[in-house]
């Protein structure tokens, strides 16, 4: 039978000075023993309700809260502070009662001693003068090993006060890369396979990564690495992280596929007929750096990019009217083809003001239309990380707080709008007033920006958004710097130097840390010109690297030893298609979502890339992963496979009506009296940027050669139809 506490006993043991400067901090040992043994965490009493009417903040987040739920809820049945051995908290950690949440730990363990004492002592709760953890390390921070190697981690804790405590015991464990090591709740480490990876203790809420190399044990292959001559930084970082892994580069690719490659990923488009003869036949040295900088001048240049920016910043006709969504576009495209710097950018996008059908990007407001919507947005989209976690708790895979998550949404807190003079004007304006409460106190959280410890006056009457955008957009924040860095590196790459791209945290490491830094600082000398760091990219022998692998490097995905192939975007392969064929297609508006007055399709000759909005009715693009522009995550668009695809391929409307229409590319090839061969060469040029090999031309000419001629066009459908339908023409390589 447990004996309730009494309050006089409980004040006794509390006032007693000597046995509290002895006892177990709170905040520092019982905290993290609740979080280690998983009682504070999602699955136990740390969900949102709880767990058997005990519930605590999730990873322990709030010390006050939890220390309260322990002492005193339940009337402080949990407790016995004459015998804390016949603690409820107590007997069923060691599972001495029936406790569905299993055994914790042993009695006489570290664990129960240091909570025995803490009840020993009154069960003190956390006090302002408590050291706060100001760093976590973990040894070894990096390590080159082989399979089977088993390890054990030390984590170290270091406080304000200046002491440090070995707290390896306490910490929590995460593995990245299973099939390359493993990492037990006690620390210790075991490598299982060859590569990368990363392991994270968390304690307190700090994390801190050891980094564990394993490389390959094929015999280093000298002579390709040294045929590899670097072009720039990003070659000469992508080599020394291959060495080290000990994968050998491809060799280059040839002129098709660079020509081909290059027009996919920098304007969207397949390069013409015409252009694809004169850059194969060019034998100047210096021929790909022409077509480089000729892509970045292109007027599809600014289609492509407009669109991709339109995607981050979810220019939607649904959301909006048509005049503020033409609005919103042409602002974007306005600063794409100027060049903008990407700073610049972002900066006028955050500090706009007034009508949002003269200035488009206050339309970002419009869309994001409450303090903390907002500023999950702008995490995600210029800073690459997510904090929205942490509007419930502290973040459990990263540093941000619940009390930084709302101190960050007050920046946004006086945004305000009224209705301007038209009906679908809006009038976009900062309050002097208004602020952004912190449910967890009742009171406003004093406003700042992540990472700045220096809050903006409650006071003062200037548009917080300014020193926001300023910190925000300087030369000294890292996190703005990588975040478009690695978008710009996945458009060309298919993936970021870290994956997701929109996923940037300290528990999930870039796959080569010191280009992503070289990438960053490039970014930051060009002051933020993101076609300087596009054209590095492109001239890089790492990005004219081959797609055909070698059997040493065709399990690598990211560290660039090869270019990895990847399926095209909806847009891009609708486009292509349409471009193939010489048969454009026309856009429809989705009557289930238009907003009213908007017209029903757009004018002939739109090409996706061209539209300034998703809200499109296209089974196609939908079928093929476009993004619906509802949410600021790069997990909106999809390019992995399904049958819908493959069957709409094979035998949909798409390619098979734009096969039959009258007038298109293959009438005109028909027309045109030329041979057999010349036909089946110019198909090949135009759909695959190259020319056919001989067996490709002999077999193919064939085929019209002994069709009849009542159906030498349907003959000609079916060979622009197997070259559409293949992976050399659906996939960028």
């Amino acid at each position: 039978m447990q004996l309730r506490i009494s309050s006089l006993l409980f004040a006794v043991f509390a006032a007693t000075s000597s046995l509290a400067a002895e006892a177990p901090s709170f905040r520092n040992t019982i905290q993290p023993i609740l979080t280690r043994y998983g009682c504070a965490m999602g699955a136990c009493h740390g969900a949102a309700a709880g767990q058997g009417g005990f519930r605590l903040s999730l990873r322990g987040f709030d010390d006050e809260g939890d220390w309260i739920s322990v002492t005193r809820s339940a009337n402080g049945r949990r407790l016995t502070m004459e015998d804390p051995a016949r603690s409820l908290f107590l007997l069923k950690a060691v599972k001495a009662v029936p406790h569905k949440g299993d055994k914790r730990f042993e009695v006489n363990s570290p664990e129960y001693k240091a909570i025995a004492d803490w009840i020993a002592a009154g069960a003190p709760g956390p006090k302002a003068s408590d050291p706060l953890i100001v760093a976590l390390d973990v040894e070894p921070k990096q390590l080159v090993t082989k399979p089977g190697t088993t390890l054990p981690l030390k984590v170290t804790a270091k406080f304000s006060d200046g002491h440090s405590e070995d707290v390896t015991r306490w910490a929590k464990y995460n593995g990245v890369n299973a099939s390359v090591a493993t990492v037990d709740e006690h620390g210790v480490v075991k490598t299982t396979g060859r590569g990368e990876t990363v392991i994270s203790a968390w304690y307190l809420s700090r994390l801190a990564v050891s980094t564990l190399v394993v490389p390959s044990d094929a015999a280093l292959d000298e002579p390709a690495f040294a045929q590899m001559k670097p072009r720039n930084f990003i070659d000469t970082q992508v080599l020394t992280k291959l060495r080290a892994l000990n994968i050998p580069p491809s060799g280059r690719a040839d002129d098709h596929e660079f020509l081909r490659r290059a027009f996919l990923d920098t304007i969207g488009i397949l390069p013409s007929l015409e252009e694809t003869r004169a850059f194969l036949a060019d034998k100047a040295t210096d021929k790909r750096d022409r077509l480089i900088e000729a892509l970045l001048q292109r007027p599809e240049f600014v289609d492509y990019w407009s669109h991709r920016w339109s995607d981050l910043l979810l220019v939607n006709g649904d959301k909006l009217m048509p005049q503020a969504m033409w609005s919103y576009y042409n602002w974007i495209r306005r600063n794409v083809a100027a060049n903008t710097p990407w700073d610049a950018m972002v900066r006028d996008l955050l500090t706009a003001t007034g009508s949002t059908l003269e200035n488009g990007a206050g339309n970002f407001f419009i869309l994001n239309d409450e303090p903390t919507k907002c500023a999950e947005t702008i995490s995600v989209a210029f800073l690459g990380t997510s904090i929205a976690c942490a509007k419930c708790h502290n973040h459990p895979m990263e540093k941000w707080t619940n009390n930084e998550y709302f101190a960050f949404a007050n920046m946004l807190s006086r945004v305000r709008t009224k209705n301007g003079a038209q009906a679908d004007e809006r009038v976009l304006f900062s309050a002097a007033d208004g602020e952004l409460v912190q449910p967890l106190t009742g009171k406003p959280q004093p406003p700042h920006p992540l990472d700045v410890t220096t809050p903006v006056s409650m006071t003062s009457t200037e548009d917080r958004r300014v020193p926001l955008a300023k910190w925000l957009t300087s030369a000294n924040n890292k996190l703005f710097q990588r975040a478009i860095v690695n978008r710009v590196w996945a458009n060309f790459f298919g993936s970021g130097l870290v994956e997701a791209v929109d996923d940037l945290r300290v528990t999930n490491p870039a796959s080569n840390e010191p280009l992503f830094a070289a990438a960053c600082e490039h970014l930051v000398k060009q002051k933020f010109d993101l076609k300087a760091l596009m054209r590095t990219i492109l001239q890089s022998e790492t990005y004219q690297r081959s797609s055909i692998t070698l059997p040493e490097n065709i399990t690598d995905l990211r560290y660039g030893s090869h270019y990895v192939p990847r399926r095209l975007k909806a847009e891009v392969l609708l486009d292509t298609v349409s471009q193939v064929t010489a048969a454009p297609t026309t856009f429809k508006i989705d009557k289930r979502n238009a907003n009213r007055g908007t017209s029903e399709s757009y004018p002939m000759g739109f090409r996706a890339l061209q539209l300034p909005d998703s809200n499109i009715a296209s089974y196609f693009l939908k079928s093929f992963g476009r993004a619906d522009r509802v949410n600021t995550c790069e997990c909106e668009r999809t390019n992995e496979p399904s049958m819908a695809q493959a069957l709409h391929i094979s035998n949909g409307d798409t390619l098979n009506q734009k096969l039959a229409q009258k007038d298109n590319r293959l009438d005109a090839l028909l027309a045109s009296k030329l041979s057999n061969e010349k036909i089946v060469e110019e198909a090949y040029l135009i759909a695959l940027a190259r020319l056919p090999t001989e067996r490709e031309i002999t077999k193919t000419s064939a085929m019209l050669a002994t069709a009849k001629p009542e159906d030498r066009r349907t003959t000609l459908e079916d060979i622009f139809w197997s070259l559409m339908g293949s992976k050399e023409f659906l996939f960028n390589h």
